[in-house]
């Protein structure tokens, strides 16, 4: 009996043959992932074409973007430029023998601030005045000279001569000292 059993069973697994059992994925499923991923390749390509695009367009480099440079002591900016929001530095000058330019079309209005951002002074250049708000305002030669100086208490000026080309000449509604009273050569002094 042991025998029977023993060829009934090699009998059995030659009929059925060996059973394959298959793993992965097939059919729709197979087309749906490959799709997937060759769609995801195509947007990383993309991706990465409008990341070097971007790159070029806006000039970066290891040194800095477009015409503003990284540089040791701060920031260097080259070329015209347009801010849309106050700027705020420490220092603005230009290139050595290069003129600096400040362009408005309403006014350009310059802040000195205290620590706690109160506004001690304010240069105010508009289209009908310039403007200054400070204590007090003082115009010197290269040499230091003070020629004009005002605020709250004097005017002084600090001229060798003062000339008036008014018409009318100027007006003092109090007393007036002077150590000299002149008019110009040849013409007579009322």
């Amino acid at each position: 009996m042991p025998q029977e059993q023993y060829t009934h069973r090699s009998t059995m697994q030659t009929s059925e043959g060996p059973q394959v059992y298959k793993v992965g994925i097939y059919g729709w499923r197979k087309r749906c992932l490959y799709f997937f991923v060759l769609l995801l390749m195509i947007l990383i390509l993309v991706n990465l074409a409008m990341t070097i695009w971007i790159l070029k367009v806006m000039n970066f480099t290891i040194d800095g973007m477009g015409n503003l440079r990284i540089t040791e002591k701060g920031l260097k900016l080259e070329g015209d430029s347009e801010f849309l929001k106050p700027l705020y530095a420490k220092e603005i000058r230009s290139r050595p023998g290069n003129p600096l330019y400040f362009q408005s079309a309403r006014n350009v209005t310059v802040n000195i601030l205290n620590e706690k951002t109160k506004v001690l002074t304010r240069l105010v250049t508009g289209p009908q005045a310039v403007e200054a708000h400070s204590q007090k305002f003082e115009v010197k030669t290269l040499s230091g000279k003070l020629l004009f100086s005002a605020d709250d208490n004097e005017v002084v000026v600090g001229a060798e001569r003062l000339r008036v080309l008014g018409a009318e000449g100027t007006v003092f509604p109090k007393s007036i000292e002077t150590p000299n009273v002149r008019a110009d050569p040849f013409k007579e002094l009322r």
